[in-house]
């Protein structure tokens, strides 16, 4: 994206967009229904009216791999803060591209229909599908609001605006960046990824993951899936999360694994340190996990939203200011463990989406470790065990890995704390 747009100097990408705006929008351009010095400079400069204006593209690159919670100030950096929407008259429909979004004004005449799909086809360039995704990403708002779901209705005169993330490269590069291999062969390897490390290229996080680190190790040796030479993610770890993880090596092993998980057919569990103490000391947490319909960029309990089941027990207890558990999985939703220990009111120290204020357990704690625990810089959630059959063998398979060393240091200082 350009830096600074004039008369006169549009780069190729907002050029088109800029005529796109021109074509589609006649009426908004100089009937003045939509205001926005931005698109109007890039639309002036393209055609050489002579005046235009400056656009600065401020963009915030710190952005989770899907996700989902450390990209919201990508969302607030980059939304077209210039533009003023007067209202058109309702038989009137246009867009236009400013500052990275879409912007688009509802006629009264699509009052009822899916957002997804208006949005489709009042834009054009963009499929109903890549809309649905990014509405599920948290790039869609209305009238400054998010859009909470792709199937909602549309109301006649409503403002809605799609961010378009910077676009990732189709085949990632590969990195020498090291990592712990705990099993390998011909069909998969296992390993235990390292806290901090993205799974996948995603928009803020293009390289650097543990994809790019995989087609590094495994060079021309990958058979690949799907006719490239890559990696088959059969699950995720979040970001900030360190433990076990499969990855397939080829086609056959992605499809049996990937069937494996979605039955539940494996034996995996985790370890979560939390704050209080969970009543009963074991348990289950049910509640069906979506999108928060108030924050796009995090998942929450909501009616909307898949079942979802979480089995706890208490292993150990520092009186009732804190507990480490072992949780297992009956389902696999979206940030399941954080968010339901958060729900039943024991978030992980350290979360960064979850926790959200200071916990009252934590008042009873000496200064020093409760400041301590406070500024743990990710969530203390540690894949520890995964088990499954060999997609190739039928051969059981068992993996166990302790804690890492920032988790682990935590538990030594409160030992020594009682």
């Amino acid at each position: 994206m350009a830096d600074d747009a004039g008369p006169g100097r549009v780069d190729q990408k907002d050029a088109v967009r800029a005529a796109a705006f021109k074509a589609e929008s006649e009426p908004f351009a100089e009937g003045g229904y939509f205001r926005n010095a931005g698109a109007e400079g890039l639309v002036e400069g393209k055609l050489g009216k002579g005046a235009g204006g400056n656009r600065e593209a401020a963009e915030d690159q710190d952005a989770e791999d899907r996700g989902p919670a450390d990209d919201q100030d990508a969302h607030h950096h980059r939304q077209c803060h210039q533009c003023t929407h007067p209202l058109p008259p309702p038989s009137d429909l246009g867009y236009a591209h400013c500052m990275a979004d879409f912007v688009v004004i509802a006629p009264e005449t699509a009052t009822g229909s899916r957002a997804d799909r208006f949005l489709a086809e009042a834009i054009g360039t963009l499929s109903r599908t890549r809309v649905k995704a990014l509405i599920e990403s948290g790039n869609a708002s209305r009238d400054n609001r998010p859009v909470s779901e792709a199937a909602e209705t549309v109301q006649g005169g409503a403002v809605y605006r799609i961010l378009l993330p910077e676009p990732v490269a189709a085949r990632p590069e590969a990195q020498t960046i090291p990592f712990p291999i705990l099993f390998e062969d011909a069909d998969l390897i296992v390993l235990d990824k390292p806290a901090g490390m993205v799974v996948h290229p995603a928009p803020g996080n293009a390289d650097g993951t543990l994809v790019n680190a995989l087609l590094a190790h495994c060079g021309d040796t990958l058979p690949g899936i799907g006719g490239e030479r890559r990696p088959g993610i059969v699950h995720r770890l979040d970001r900030g999360t360190s433990g076990v993880m499969v990855v397939a090596k080829t086609e056959t092993a992605l499809a049996k694994l990937s069937a494996a998980f979605a039955a539940r057919d494996i034996d995996r569990s985790y370890l979560a340190l939390v704050w209080g103490l969970p009543v009963p000391a074991a348990g289950d947490i049910e509640g069906a996990i979506g999108r928060d319909p108030r924050d796009r960029k995090r998942m929450a309990v909501t009616a909307g939203g898949k079942p979802a089941l979480t089995h706890y027990r208490t292993r150990q207890a520092w009186g009732t200011a804190l507990a480490l558990l072992e949780c297992r999985l009956a389902t696999g939703r979206t940030h399941q463990i954080r968010v339901h220990l958060s729900r039943k009111g024991h978030p992980l120290i350290g979360d960064p989406v979850y926790l959200r204020r200071i916990p009252a357990a934590a008042r009873t704690l000496e200064p020093g470790l409760r400041g301590r625990l406070l500024d743990f810089p990710r969530q203390a959630l540690h894949a520890a065990r995964l088990g499954f059959s060999h997609p190739r063998t039928g051969q059981a398979m068992l993996f166990e890995t302790p804690a890492p060393k920032d988790f682990t240091d935590l538990l030594t200082a409160l030992d020594a704390d009682r």
